[in-house]
């Protein structure tokens, strides 16, 4: 029997449990691609929950939406924001970057742009994968968006990743161009919401 979920805002206090499932999303090469191989993925877990608290960064919980079991536990997440809102949003945690690790990324490419709400991290609990949550997440994306008027969510999926971007192409996205994130090669996706 599959359990209830819902999707609803996130809220501070739960910046550890969305941290780790962004820190899922990106997988830890590219985590170690941020913050070099001196770091531990506990201090880095760390930085990312501090990114989470604050209302100011990428990660923020302002900018998450969570899928939450019946005992309102976090088991999925998807974190979106107004790609023409990404320098300012990126601050924070380049900043956090430089002065924690000593690493300048501030080379980095764009992953969006004005006129997409940027889907930036997604992912689910292993125990929770294969219940349709991905799609109700990417759903709710979708949804935001259409509600900010922002005419089309838009993703980075790696290219090789070739099940997330089957289930992207499930839910409606269409490949738009190509990019470089994290040290690999990435393809743009989009889906407009209008």
């Amino acid at each position: 029997m599959t359990e209830t979920i819902q999707i609803r805002n996130a809220r501070p206090d739960e910046a550890t449990p969305i941290a780790s499932l962004i820190i899922q999303a990106m997988q830890e090469e590219c985590c170690r691609y941020f913050c070099g191989n001196d770091c531990t993925m506990d201090d880095y877990l760390q930085l990312m929950a501090e990114m989470v608290r604050r209302e100011d960064t990428q990660y923020s919980y302002s900018n998450t939406l969570c899928a939450v079991n019946a005992d309102d536990r976090t088991v999925g997440i998807i974190v979106s924001y107004d790609g023409a809102r990404l320098a300012e949003l990126r601050r924070p945690y380049l900043e956090a970057l430089l002065s924690r690790y000593g690493r300048d990324m501030s080379h980095i490419d764009d992953e969006t742009e004005a006129g997409e709400l940027y889907l930036d991290s997604l992912a689910v609990s292993p125990d929770y994968q294969g219940q349709g949550i991905a799609t109700r997440l990417l759903q709710a994306a979708a949804d935001k968006a259409a509600a900010m008027g922002i005419g089309a969510v838009g993703l980075l999926v790696d290219d090789n990743n070739p099940k997330a971007e089957k289930l992207y192409h499930r839910c409606g996205f269409v490949t738009v161009g190509d990019n470089r994130w994290g040290g690999h090669a990435m393809r743009h996706l989009q889906k407009k919401t209008s």
